[in-house]
């Protein structure tokens, strides 16, 4: 059924694949599409995402979305709205666990974010590189991150397109725990299946709460996102940041 991604359900446990592993899982227009699908038709009680070694996901593939968009003036005209992928993951009632496995960089950490909880290998890396292509992150890292570490801490993230460790990220409160890299995908589904036992609708009740308690509005937020990124997309910078990457260079960055 999908060509990007993986989805098997097992015991009440949707475990989601990203099956990119040549490319480190970057993330192409059909991953996305195929994301957002699994988990809108998704009937499991306890989600896991996680991403085929050795990355969980390096974010969005540089050659197919940034390069194009650069490019391209008419892919700039983004919709103001929340992207597809986000919503689905940040309004399901279904709970979700990321295991992450390795690399999650830019929008897989996005991706890391949107879920309820976060198991990490040892392997694991988090870095929110979006400044570093003349970017801004898409809304779990303004809405979802200073929840989690702090205002001053995601700011530094944030700011600097840093790389942390799964030690410091576990240090910092992003993760809530990190296992040996064997240990991963048992350690998420035990959890998942401990999730799963429990009442369906009262689950689903609790992670709405979470929800309605702690949660930005997603779609507000999402529209503003799309918006600057329409204007950071046409800026000298992106384009710098994307043509140092491909050249394997450092990039110069002129304010424009």
């Amino acid at each position: 059924m999908y060509t990007e991604l993986s989805y098997v359900v097992e015991d009440h446990v949707g475990v989601i694949t990203l099956q990119r592993p040549e490319a480190r899982n970057a993330l192409t227009f059909t991953t996305y599409r195929e994301l957002e699908d699994a988990v809108r038709t998704s009937t499991a009680r306890c989600l896991i995402v996680t991403g085929a070694d050795p990355a969980f996901c390096s974010g969005d593939d540089v050659k197919q979305i940034m390069a194009n968009a650069a490019a391209r003036p008419a892919v700039t005209n983004l919709a103001a709205r929340l992207t597809p992928a986000a919503d689905a993951l940040l309004h399901t009632d279904i709970p979700v666990i990321a295991a992450v496995n390795g690399a999650a960089i830019g929008w897989g950490m996005e991706l890391a974010l949107m879920a309820d909880i976060r198991v990490a290998s040892e392997k694991a890396r988090f870095g929110e590189l979006f400044i570093k292509r003349g970017l801004c992150c898409d809304v779990p890292g303004i809405g979802r991150l200073a929840q989690l570490v702090g205002r001053e801490r995601a700011a530094e993230l944030l700011f600097t397109g840093d790389i942390i460790d799964a030690a410091r990220a576990q240090q910092i409160g992003l993760v809530s725990r990190v296992v040996a890299h064997d240990q991963l995908l048992p350690t998420a589904k035990e959890l998942a299946r401990k999730i799963a036992s429990n009442p369906p609708l009262a689950v689903q009740k609790l992670k709405n709460g979470l929800r309605r308690a702690l949660d930005p509005d997603w779609r507000e937020l999402g529209a503003w996102v799309s918006t600057s990124l329409s204007e950071l997309f046409k800026t000298e910078d992106h384009k710098e940041g994307v043509r140092s990457f491909l050249e394997k260079r450092e990039p110069h960055f002129v304010g424009r």
